[in-house]
């Protein structure tokens, strides 16, 4: 009973999910000027080619990543460090803060979570250097500080914390440096600091960050109502949650799994 009950949710999650991203779509579509009846038209073709391309229902998340834990090289202890391939995190330092600040001064950030950050240098400092329950790290490419990535809302009592994070040099976005990135900061908060859970928010209109992260592991938690103001304009957030276990699960190489 209990296994049919779960199942049930996990269902009811994946249809509200569908449902946010089907609405994230609608307006997206109406912001560029499709109108409604243009609509219904797209509505008929994805009908079409749901028809067309069948796939086969998968009940786990499969990753659409190549590597896995043991790719990681952990020299945390020794160097604070950890990375993959060309990609590195090491802790933030406040002689990064000068360059996150011209970061933050993008337009291409406008309407979205990181621009929320202070944008004066000792105010950013004191907020992702000096606070008890954020932490953050520079992410790096051979060297080059490149982004940010980091916890907010860290709970230690119940082993849980917000990832937050972005890419700020231009010419490294798109390049897949952020789901390495991503995955190290993942492997630190679960192997390294043994927690539990991590959770993250993301705008309702966001659906491919929503997709990358649901190859994560990330499954919806639940759908904020206008909890955010950008720009004048109030929008729904979505919470998605990952859970130490389902991402080991899907990032431990198979050979070395522990069957059950």
């Amino acid at each position: 009973m209990a296994d049919n009950t779960y199942s049930e949710i996990n269902k009811l999650k994946q249809k509200q999910m569908l449902k946010i991203v089907s609405s994230s779509f609608y307006r997206e579509l109406v912001k560029y000027g499709v109108n409604h009846s243009d609509i219904v038209s797209v509505s008929m073709n994805l009908l079409d080619f749901v028809t067309e391309n069948k796939s086969p229902k998968m009940d786990q998340p499969v990753s659409i990543f190549d590597y896995h834990m043991e790719d990681i090289c952990d020299n945390w202890s020794s160097e604070k460090s950890l990375s993959l391939e060309s990609v590195s995190l090491k802790p933030l330092r406040v002689q990064d803060i000068e360059q996150v600040v011209f970061w933050l001064k993008a337009k291409e950030l406008k309407g979205t979570f990181i621009d929320f950050l202070p944008k004066e240098n000792l105010m950013l400092e004191n907020y992702l250097l000096k606070s008890d329950d954020r932490f953050f790290f520079g992410t790096y490419h051979n060297d080059k500080l490149i982004g940010i990535i980091g916890a907010e809302r860290i709970d230690n009592q119940f082993k849980k914390l917000e990832m937050k994070k972005f890419i700020g040099e231009k010419s490294f976005r798109g390049r897949g440096i952020g789901k390495f990135s991503t995955f190290l900061f993942l492997y630190y908060a679960f192997n390294i600091l043994k927690f539990n859970k991590v959770f993250i928010h993301s705008l309702d209109t966001n659906i491919k960050n929503i997709n990358l992260n649901s190859h994560f592991g990330f499954n919806l938690e639940g759908l904020l109502f206008n909890e955010v103001s950008l720009e004048g304009e109030f929008h729904d957030v979505i919470r998605m949650g990952l859970l130490k276990e389902k991402w080991q699960n899907l990032f431990t190489e198979p050979e070395k799994k522990i069957a059950v």
